[in-house]
């Protein structure tokens, strides 16, 4: 027992918690870019899908079901092996001077993850009566103003729960931009485990902090859907 706690205090030494710390702050940088770009992204094809116009529906609708249909590593993968190739040189140089073992991740993941939020946002808006639709529709208010003022609002209030889950899903799963050369929390345990060969409290290090941020994630995220929560009526 002496042991196995000195080898675990071992790793949180230099250097191994100058790598544990980089592999947090990268995972959750991927997390905070992924999410900004699949809440926006999936706030638009949900407006989107809910308008009138039958083309664009079915384009929202074959976007959601191919992104929700093909694991997220290949789309990782495609991204970074494939969707980078295609791309001019120059603008390949200047991404991976940038770091394209994070941009690439970060896209796939944030463009899978619009299609979960958009499903989210799209149940809370048909959860607002229609009486709503054409009250601030009557009031001079446009298709897009109407969903900015009064619609959205309460839509994102309402689907909130899915939304948190949908969050902490998005946050476990940069683990897989490991996949590319990303060195996140999981490619830094790994990295990790090789050099000490303490695979037991290399790993129990990452399942800790993996499960300490989904919770608190997900207590935040009860803490702002209580108070944002539409009272009952």
């Amino acid at each position: 027992m002496h042991n196995f706690l000195s080898s675990f205090i071992t790793l949180f030494q230099p250097p191994y918690d100058v790598l544990l710390l980089e592999g947090l702050v990268l995972t959750l940088k991927l997390t905070v870019f992924s999410w900004i770009l699949a809440v926006a992204l999936g706030a638009m094809l949900a407006i989107v899908r809910e308008s009138k116009i039958v083309f664009f529906q079915k384009i929202v609708a074959s976007y959601v079901a191919f992104q929700r249909n093909v694991p997220m590593l290949v789309h990782i993968l495609l991204w970074y092996f494939g969707v980078s190739n295609i791309l001019p040189v120059s603008v390949q140089d200047h991404l991976s001077a940038l770091g394209s073992e994070f941009i690439y991740p970060a896209i796939a993941i944030g463009l899978c993850m619009a299609a979960y939020f958009c499903e989210d946002i799209r149940s809370g808006l048909r959860s607002i009566p229609f009486g709503q639709h054409e009250a601030s529709r009557s009031l001079g208010m446009s298709y897009l103003k109407s969903m900015r003022h009064v619609i959205m609002p309460q839509a994102l209030r309402i689907c909130a729960p899915p939304f948190i889950n949908h969050t902490v899903l998005l946050f476990k799963n940069t683990s897989l931009a490991m996949a590319v050369g990303a060195a996140e929390l999981t490619y830094a345990v790994r990295d990790i485990e090789n050099q000490t060969f303490l695979t037991f409290q290399a790993y129990l290090i990452a399942t800790l902090f993996y499960l300490l941020v989904s919770l608190s994630l997900m207590w935040v995220g009860s803490v702002v859907a209580h108070h944002t929560r539409i009272p009952a009526r």
